[in-house]
């Protein structure tokens, strides 16, 4: 066979294949129809409340779980702040392992203690479990620890894609769900018995609660707060936050892969010689839900990086004792790249702040990337 047969079959193979993507990319829908979030029937949110209300005594144990070597940024960080803020119970941030949780798509944080130096301590178990997303879904360790966990009486939170960590335990066989948009089909082929809900940003069915995408953490923490503590601990931690309501409406509809996001996406990975890492420098007392939030948006655009710094290698503790690990020690910032948290503003308003500069360096198309894969309605 000569050199040329060998590549002209070269350039057809990927001819054929730009076509086949091409047409993949024309038949998503080129725009999403306004959509609004249906008004949530009282009885529903009583049902809800009811579910996640505590019936023991003292203050509750709330465990989040991490994975070490990809465990979702905003999904165990931001659920962390949130609940710590309200002071109502011992939020525990865990680990399968030794050593840091290494999150994507940015942050490193160390983790309070190990699921086994966990259940050492707490050999009842917990009476809530935060379940982030994950890189791996089934990890042995993970799914036997809430398995464990479940039949101990623990209430299941599985946040943004957690739930498909816990329908890989088995939790969510036969029962109402719901989760981030883009991973719903894949949750719903593995677990074909799960009851989809949809226009609801939580869902619970028994002992196990799940939420939609990324930001969801937000009312979803709250609504924790006030089953556990009252309406009124939970709006003190709402305005504090930045947040006017934490009631379970979704526009889902609102949500779904489309070809102007596809097409971005592939743009901006296209400029893969023309990426922009923004340093975030750490201190000591700075909000962790304004830093999880931006520093996860900056990671979103595929054009950028979140990157953090500081003058020694050490964690430095955030307001509530999340203790954030450096990715650089430097002692600055090129400063057109220096991205901030926002420290005067509340964490909803800071994250507001952080997509309208995202804007302003990368376009509005990046900006509605990031807010999509953050299912936020912006």
């Amino acid at each position: 066979m000569s050199k040329r047969v060998i590549v002209f079959g070269g350039i057809a193979v990927v001819l054929l294949g730009l076509a086949g993507f091409g047409g993949w990319i024309f038949s998503l829908p080129s725009t999403i129809a306004t959509a609004d979030a249906p008004a949530v029937p009282q009885e529903e949110t009583d049902a809800m409340l009811t579910a996640l209300r505590y019936e023991g005594e003292g203050r509750p144990v709330i465990a989040v779980i991490g994975l070490n070597d990809a465990t979702e940024t905003n999904d165990y960080i931001t659920t962390t702040g949130i609940l710590r803020r309200a002071d109502i119970a011992e939020v525990v941030m865990l680990a399968t392992e030794e050593g840091p949780v290494q999150l994507y798509p940015a942050l490193r944080v160390e983790p309070d203690a190990t699921i086994a130096a966990f259940d050492a301590e707490y050999p009842e178990g917990a009476d809530y479990v935060i379940v982030p997303a994950m890189s791996r879904d089934d990890d042995p360790a993970v799914i036997a620890w809430l398995q464990g966990q479940s039949r101990k009486g623990a209430t299941i939170i599985g946040v943004c894609a957690g739930a498909k960590v816990v329908g890989a335990a088995g939790l969510l066989d036969g029962r109402r769900a719901t989760t981030h948009w883009y991973y719903l089909g894949e949750m719903l082929r593995r677990n074909p018995t799960i009851d989809y809900v949809a226009d609801r940003r939580m869902v619970a069915d028994g002992n196990v609660v799940t939420t939609t995408g990324i930001t969801a953490a937000l009312p979803m923490m709250l609504a924790l707060i006030e089953a556990i503590a009252g309406p009124e601990q939970a709006e003190v931690v709402a305005t504090d936050l930045g947040t006017g309501n934490w009631d379970m409406r979704h526009a889902s509809d609102a949500f779904q892969l489309t070809r102007p996001f596809a097409t971005r996406v592939l743009a901006n990975r296209m400029l893969f010689w023309n990426r922009d890492d923004w340093g975030i420098e750490l201190e000591a007392g700075m909000d962790e839900v304004s830093l999880a939030m931006i520093a996860d948006a900056w990671s979103r655009t595929y054009r950028s990086h979140a990157v953090t710094f500081a003058q020694a290698p050490s964690a430095l503790p955030t307001a509530n004792g999340v203790r954030i690990l450096p990715d650089r020690v430097e002692d600055g910032w090129q400063e057109d790249r220096t991205a901030s948290i926002y420290p005067d503003e509340r964490p909803a308003d800071a994250l507001d702040q952080a997509l309208e500069t995202i804007t302003e360096h990368y376009g509005e198309a990046t900006t509605n990337v990031v807010a999509m894969q953050l299912e936020y309605p912006h």
